[in-house]
């Protein structure tokens, strides 16, 4: 079977790390795989880097990239081109933008043939992966519904298979939205290469001696793009809601990641009086150790799929807080305790809503509790490791595909 994987960008996060996993694991004797991506805008970081790490040599079509923009049909003809050269068996899409131009292509693939007139069309089977969604939180009402409507049109009249990654997800994206029907989705959570995380019991000083920390200062890390969606101001200000108390345990914070609101967030950490107790490392390569010296993960997105930042940190040992949007549910578990703001839950603390002084007090509950912090550190990262493999996700693909296989030799066989 060959494999056409597109992506919009291989910008710094985890759709990127995952279509990379996919297309180096999916060259066996029974698959072949192609990757196609466009390009990174300036602002964010380019991952091509690790596709070269893991012998992988996307097509690049530099007219596809994430804004709207003229050169999009372009884009569509490049990929409905390269479509052409390739003759896939399935055309695998990924994220919002290749989702729509990608799903496009693939609809003209399959039905611009001479023999759809005697109602053969090319049995290409079609796939789109949700690692999030654009529903709510990115654009304007108006917007949002052009792409609610684009999206419900391409699961209706392109689409054989769509992945949600969480339960969450699929409730959201198909019961709140009604994007798709019920028997066209399939839930397969991420996966990340857990060899890189080693002994959740050892932890390290190397991050405290390079940010100058002090042995009893505990250490908040947000690692991502420091991007709208991820509302790191509002960590930002929950910091400064913690600075406020009389009696509070000694944080520092520590932002890791880069983007186009690096200097905004940097002069308001500044005008809140913080520049003592944030530190900016930018886009580091070592996230992994890092995570070793990094007692507690803080995420304040408004908008998420199933974040690969808090399933490191888990696989890491280190406890989390996060607003409770997307897959942080399922990430988080089941609510043990509801106290005013925030819910202890079976493997992490989920804040329900975005204010300041609820995050804040919720991360002071966690830094104070290290009973609590133990018990989610050992919880989190068995729930991780048993959840969330690169194997188990690679097994996951390569079923669906074999299931896809068969209808299509099926419907062959019928006509």
């Amino acid at each position: 079977m060959k494999i056409l994987r597109i992506i919009a960008r291989l910008n710094v996060g985890g759709p990127a790390r995952h279509v990379v996993w996919l297309t180096k694991r999916l060259q066996t004797d029974e698959f072949e795989s192609v990757l196609v991506a466009g390009t990174v805008p300036d602002g964010e970081e380019d991952m091509s880097y690790f596709a070269a790490e893991n012998g992988v040599e996307p097509i690049y079509i530099r007219e596809l990239s994430r804004e709207l923009s003229p050169k999009d049909v372009v884009s569509l003809f490049k990929i409905y081109r390269e479509i052409r050269r390739q003759k896939p068996d399935v055309i695998h899409t990924h994220t919002a933008k290749a989702g729509t131009v990608g799903r496009i292509a693939a609809f003209f693939y399959r039905w611009c043939t001479l023999s759809t007139l005697i109602g053969r069309p090319r049995p290409v089977k079609v796939v789109h992966t949700f690692h999030g969604h654009v529903f709510h939180s990115y654009y304007g009402a108006a917007k949002t519904r052009v792409f609610l409507l684009i999206e419900k049109a391409l699961a209706r009249f392109v689409t054989d298979r769509i992945i949600v990654i969480t339960p969450q997800q699929f409730a959201e994206i198909h019961e709140e939205f009604g994007v798709g029907r019920r028997e066209q989705f399939e839930v397969i959570p991420l996966g990340i290469d857990l060899s890189k995380y080693g002994n959740h019991e050892s932890r390290d000083n190397l991050l405290k001696d390079e940010i100058g920390a002090r042995p009893d200062e505990l250490i908040v890390g947000f690692t991502g793009r420091l991007t709208e969606i991820k509302n790191i101001s509002l960590l930002l200000n929950a910091a400064a809601e913690c600075q406020k108390l009389t009696e509070k345990p000694r944080l520092r914070f520590v932002i890791i990641g880069d983007g186009n609101l690096r200097q905004e967030l940097e002069d308001l950490s500044h005008e809140l009086g913080l520049s003592d107790s944030v530190v900016f490392l930018g886009n580091r390569n070592d996230v992994a150790e890092l995570l070793q010296g990094i007692d507690i993960i803080a995420l304040t997105s408004k908008n998420e799929g199933t974040p690969l930042s808090l399933i490191e940190a888990m696989a890491a040992g280190v406890p989390f807080i996060s607003t409770s949007v997307g897959g942080v549910a399922d990430l988080a578990g089941e609510a043990i305790e509801t106290l005013d703001g925030f819910r202890i839950c079976e493997r992490g603390i989920a804040v329900d809503g975005f204010g300041a002084k609820q995050f804040a007090d919720g991360l002071i509950y966690l830094a104070k509790n290290e009973k609590l912090r133990e018990r989610l550190k050992c919880d989190g990262a068995a729930f991780a490791r048993s959840k969330y493999s690169v194997d188990r996700l690679t097994d996951d693909i390569v079923s669906l595909y074999r299931k896809l296989d068969g209808e299509k030799q099926s419907n062959i066989g019928k006509v």
